[in-house]
């Protein structure tokens, strides 16, 4: 044990992004980038640039940043990006046409 105080190291940024497209036959929603810090920064200035409404979950960006990228979104995560993905389609007026 120390008696020097503790000092706390910044948590380094994490972001992911998602693509779901049914009407091109996405069966669920996949990771299309993922990456830590600088990257992490790019995919986000990629996303404000692009229009795209970010969300801020801590739990979910943990699970979904273990996700190789172009594989599906696991199952324990799917509920919460559903979620996520209903809010910003209804944000943006429509919903995706389901796949044939």
């Amino acid at each position: 044990m120390t008696d020097r105080p503790t000092r706390h190291l910044p948590k380094r940024e994490t972001a992911v992004a998602l693509s779901y497209r049914p009407d091109k036959g996405d069966q669920a929603p996949r990771v299309v980038a993922s990456g830590k810090g600088e990257l992490a920064r790019q995919i986000l200035d990629l996303a404000f640039a692009a229009g795209v409404k970010v969300r801020e979950d801590a739990d979910l960006v943990e699970i979904l940043a273990a996700v190789d990228v172009d594989s599906p979104v696991p199952l324990e995560a799917l509920m919460a990006v559903a979620e996520i993905l209903t809010y910003v389609y209804l944000a943006n007026g429509r919903m995706p046409e389901a796949a044939p």
